[in-house]
């Protein structure tokens, strides 16, 4: 599916995908994502879909798809349903919300709900061409958003990541926080060592750092509470 090459034009440097499913009821909208693609993608190939029904048809029939890009209001919808849906039934795919609604309240409402990332349609085409760039190579794109601070666009971030735990994982974050031990961990819990360590080892990979150090500065940061 996924390529990694290096394109030299508008895209950052990394995965290129080789197919993506643009779903919104507009057709100027999905006109402008698909130029998007085609111009930084184009070898690309770029599915459309007006309603989650034909998105789904569409995915049946072709399911290797790299990425979705998704209206957050399209008819057959209610606000997050579509993107419950589609994450239901294809957890390993990204799909990214696409709105012109785009306050901080449904952002994080929609990267809680399981998206990958969520793109304002106001945001310009260059901008556009990131944060799918980031998408692919794994991260959650988080727009920085009016009035946003650098400060209060990275506490964003860091919460997007920290929502991905499992609720196990949250608990266990929390004792980090706290500044205990594995084995202090591991009896509070009444699991083993091994549990433990994996699931430390599966908030590291989560919130993209390499120590438990970095964990709970990065999730003091976000004034995580367990």
């Amino acid at each position: 599916m996924m390529d990694h090459t290096e394109h030299h034009g508008e895209s950052r440097p990394g995965i290129i995908p080789e197919r993506v499913l643009i779903v919104d009821d507009h057709s100027l909208v999905r006109d402008g994502l698909r130029s998007v693609l085609a111009d930084v993608y184009p070898e690309c190939d770029i599915l459309e879909a007006e309603s989650l029904e034909s998105a789904l048809r569409a995915l049946d029939e072709q399911p290797e798809v790299d990425l979705v890009l998704l209206d957050l209001n399209i008819p057959d919808v209610e606000r997050l349903s579509g993107l419950i849906r589609l994450r239901g039934d294809y957890p390993h795919m990204p799909v990214v919300m696409v709105s012109g609604e785009a306050d901080r309240h449904t952002v994080r409402e929609a990267l809680a709900a399981g998206a990958a990332g969520f793109v304002p349609k106001s945001m310009k085409r260059d901008a556009i061409v990131e944060a799918l760039g980031q998408v692919l190579e794994g991260e959650i794109y988080v727009p920085e958003l009016p009035g946003d601070t650098r400060e209060t666009a990275e506490a964003d971030q860091i919460r997007t990541r920290i929502d991905s735990l499992t609720g196990q994982q949250r608990v266990v974050l929390g004792h980090l926080v706290a500044g205990r031990l594995n084995k202090h961990i591991a009896y509070e819990l009444n699991v083993s060592m091994t549990t433990v360590k994996a699931h430390v080892s599966a908030i590291l990979q989560k919130m993209h750092v390499m120590s438990r150090t970095q964990a709970v500065i990065m999730a003091n940061r976000a004034g995580f509470r367990a």
